[in-house]
């Protein structure tokens, strides 16, 4: 199989229960939800990705023909860092449109905990550490446990009443970018505090300032 990356790098992660972790993020080129071109947007499942995931021309991104080749790429990442503590995050666009069992077993080989953030749309291949649900729009979700499902908020076709009921160690709330934001985030408030199964996540490396 070739594997198709937008890019890699090295940074914190800035949401959910990981918040803070220094992590390489693998991000894949591609997704089911919708084609990343602003033509196509207003007909995409997800209409509010502000995410590039179209094409292999990122910083370290490229085509890799095997899995040994993509995490060897990934571990270059870590190559300075101390050895201990090595974490990937597999992101998209929707990696488990690529993301297999081969290739989580290479970033096991090199000693890597593997995250896997997803919209749910797609079946998880096992060995994976940490698994992320973040539903968008009407798409249908399979993927019904995990370790946290983290809800972009407020959307009217996706409310979190549809997903109490799943099998997640972690319910997250974050608020949605944009023009509304502030007042997205003060909805966030609101809903937390009358339904306390959720938690606010906040982006914090947009916050802070970094990738």
């Amino acid at each position: 199989m070739t594997y198709s990356v937008k890019e890699i790098f090295y940074s914190l992660q800035g949401e959910g229960a990981q918040a803070g972790r220094a992590s390489v993020f693998l991000r894949f080129a591609g997704c089911n939800l919708w084609s990343g071109l602003e033509i196509d947007r207003s007909e995409a499942v997800c209409k509010f990705c502000d995410t590039d995931f179209v094409g292999t021309d990122g910083a370290g991104g490229g085509k890799f023909k095997t899995a040994e080749a993509l995490a060897e790429a990934v571990d270059g990442f870590w190559s300075s860092i101390a050895p201990e503590n090595k974490y990937v995050i597999c992101t998209g666009g929707e990696p488990l449109l690529q993301l297999d069992v081969p290739l989580i077993q290479a970033f096991k080989a090199r000693g890597f905990e593997v995250a896997i953030e997803t919209n749910g749309t797609k079946r998880v291949p096992e060995g994976g550490d940490w698994v992320c649900v973040s539903p968008k729009g009407t798409s249908q979700i399979i993927v019904t446990q995990g370790n946290e499902l983290k809800l972009v908020y407020p959307q009217l076709d996706c409310l979190p009443e549809q997903f109490e009921q799943m099998s997640f160690d972690h319910f997250f709330l974050q608020p949605m970018d944009g023009p509304e934001a502030l007042d997205n985030v003060q909805k966030v408030i609101t809903y937390c505090l009358a339904h306390p199964k959720w938690r606010m996540s906040l982006q914090t490396h947009k916050i802070v300032g970094i990738a």
